[in-house]
Formats: structure tokens, C-alpha cells, sequence
């Protein structure tokens, strides 16, 4: 089983005391909820409760329709333990049943579920709550909305999204919200992405998406440690930082994980000590130097399992 290093404990320590944000005339505040774990602590913790990989669908959704179960089938020959989906489920999109069946005969299970706002409303809700527990997903996630880095309409999301997690908590269903780049535009002396975590319930699911994060030039790690037990999924995405991207100065990089720039060991240890994450969602959206989304998707596994190994 894999373990913490050392250093790479004393590292996450000094990142929960000392990390800083770059948004104009923040104070940053740690929540308290969950202290950070002694080194032995946190590496039995590692040992024990390491999370598990999933990929989000989306990533290769041009080889879902031409071929979902083929697709399925090669998500698991690279060794992922579960999937995310973004809305299409193939010949099953009438059959949650029989789609949980086909995935565990691969030996994959639903990590979660990206669902637009519409799919609960008042017409649609017990129809996509039945087909969502039928499935054996626990966890959906809205993916974007546009409101989100909106000042005149960011907390009519906030009330849009309690209100619904109420609902769904009733149904046995946790419900959160996944970034993009712009919920880390500065808001009130902090940002968007804050202004939802901290106007939101402690089980609301603030599901990151690091390479978003990156994009935007922030720190994963502030703010996974910043809302401890709030990132119950993250998003494992590669991106490289958008300085670099305007300018072309990528240094050899790609957006592959294990070959950006994110510090993906330190993001994977305060993910375990602090975040509460229960999976590793890979997620692809650039595929470079020609390769195909498959491809590209199988070289982020495995980048993510060498680093893993490392620790």
C-alpha cells in the first residue's frame, strides 16, 4: 500500500500554516474542522483510506457515441475503479440497472455524476433521483453554471444550490458544485469559489478541479485545506498555468499529469489529510501533440500512478 513520505508530510504542515492566495486584500482563514494529523498519524491514514481513481466521461464523450460499450471496456483495461458521467449513458439511458450491471461485470462502478440544474426540477426530479440511486451513484454534482463569477447573481446560485442539496440530502444523495476557472475571480475580499464554500452547508460537496485551479494561477492545496472535508471528490486534471499558456513559454510541459506543473504530491496528501477525498476523478479536455482521448487519458493514469508509488 502506498505511504506518505516524510517530507512530503512536513511539506503539507507548513502549506496548512503559510500558504498564500494571491487575490487582492484576502485574509486567509483556515477552517478548523479537522485538524492536520501528526506525520504518523497521516501516514496511517494514507495507508488505509487512499482514494480511489475514477475518469469522468466527458473526457473521451466522442468515443462514448460511437461506441459506449467498446469505450467501457477500455476505461477499465487501464485500471480506473469506477467512471463520473456527464449525461450519456449509452444503450442505457433508460436502464440504471442494467448499466450498473454491465459496469461491475468490467469491474468499474459510479463514481459520481455531473447533472445540470434542469434535470431537478420540479418535472424531472423523482424520475432523475430513481435513476441516479438505481445506479449507485451517491454523489451529484453540478458542472457549470453561469452565475457562478456573476456579483449581481452569484448568491442566487448559493440559494439555488442549498435548496437543492436539502432535496437531495432527503433522497440520500450529496450534492456539491465543480469549479472552472472563473469561480477564482477575486469577489469581495475573497472569491467566488469562496463566496459559495462558505455560504453553503459542511456536507455540500466543493468538488475541485485542479486544473482549473492551475489555470487560474492559485494554489489547490489553499483551498482544499482551507474547507477541510469538502472536497469528498477532486477533479485530477492537468492544465498549465495561463501565463504560460498566453505566451507559449510551456518550458516542455503538456497537460498530461506527471508531465505539468501542478504539485500533484502535495495536492494528493492534503486531498488524504485534510480534503476527505473519497476519489481521484481523472478528467481529460486537451489531448496534445495528436493523441487521441483514449491515449491521452491512459498516459494521465499512468503519470497518476507513478506519482502515487512516490509517496
Amino acid at each position: 500500500m502506498n505511504r506518505l513520505s516524510n517530507i512530503s508530510l512536513i511539506a503539507l504542515s507548513l502549506m496548512v500554516i503559510a500558504c498564500t492566495d494571491s487575490t487582492p486584500q484576502e485574509t486567509v482563514t483556515v477552517t478548523a474542522a479537522k485538524p492536520v494529523p501528526s506525520a504518523s498519524a497521516a501516514k496511517v491514514e494514507a495507508a488505509t483510506n487512499l482514494p480511489q481513481i475514477s475518469v469522468q466521461l466527458y473526457s473521451v464523450k466522442d468515443d462514448l457515441k460511437a461506441d459506449f460499450k467498446q469505450t467501457i471496456t477500455r476505461i477499465a483495461a487501464m485500471g480506473f475503479s469506477g467512471v463520473e458521467f456527464a449525461g450519456d449513458f449509452g444503450p442505457y439511458a433508460d436502464d440504471p440497472q442494467g448499466l450498473k450491471e454491465y459496469l461491475a461485470s468490467v469491474g468499474l462502478q459510479a463514481s459520481g455524476a455531473h447533472v445540470r440544474f434542469k434535470h431537478f426540477d420540479a418535472d424531472n426530479f423523482a424520475q432523475s433521483v430513481a435513476f441516479y440511486k438505481t445506479l449507485g451513484v451517491d454523489s451529484v454534482i453540478v458542472p457549470w453554471d453561469e452565475r457562478a463569477n456573476d456579483p449581481d447573481k452569484i448568491n442566487e446560485l448559493v440559494s439555488d444550490l442549498n435548496k437543492l442539496n436539502e432535496q437531495l440530502k432527503a433522497e440520500g444523495l450529496r450534492f456539491g458544485y465543480h469549479n472552472h476557472d472563473e469561480e477564482f475571480e477575486a469577489y469581495q475580499q475573497h472569491t467566488f469559489w469562496d463566496q459559495i464554500a462558505r455560504n453553503t452547508a459542511d456536507d455540500f460537496v466543493m468538488q475541485m478541479d485542479v486544473g482549473w485551479v492551475a489555470y487560474a494561477e492559485k494554489s489547490p492545496v489553499l483551498y482544499i485545506n482551507r474547507y477541510p472535508n469538502r472536497t469528498q471528490t477532486t477533479h485530477f486534471k492537468a492544465k498549465l498555468p495561463k501565463s504560460f499558456v498566453a505566451t507559449e513559454a510551456l518550458a516542455g510541459k503538456r497537460a498530461i499529469i506527471g508531465e505539468d506543473m501542478t504539485d500533484w504530491p502535495a495536492v494528493i496528501n492534503s486531498n488524504i489529510a485534510v480534503g476527505g477525498t473519497q476519489w481521484f476523478v481523472v478528467e481529460q479536455e486537451e489531448y496534445p501533440d495528436g493523441l487521441t482521448p483514449l491515449e491521452a487519458v491512459a498516459l494521465s493514469k499512468k503519470g497518476l500512478d507513478r506519482i502515487i508509488k512516490t509517496l
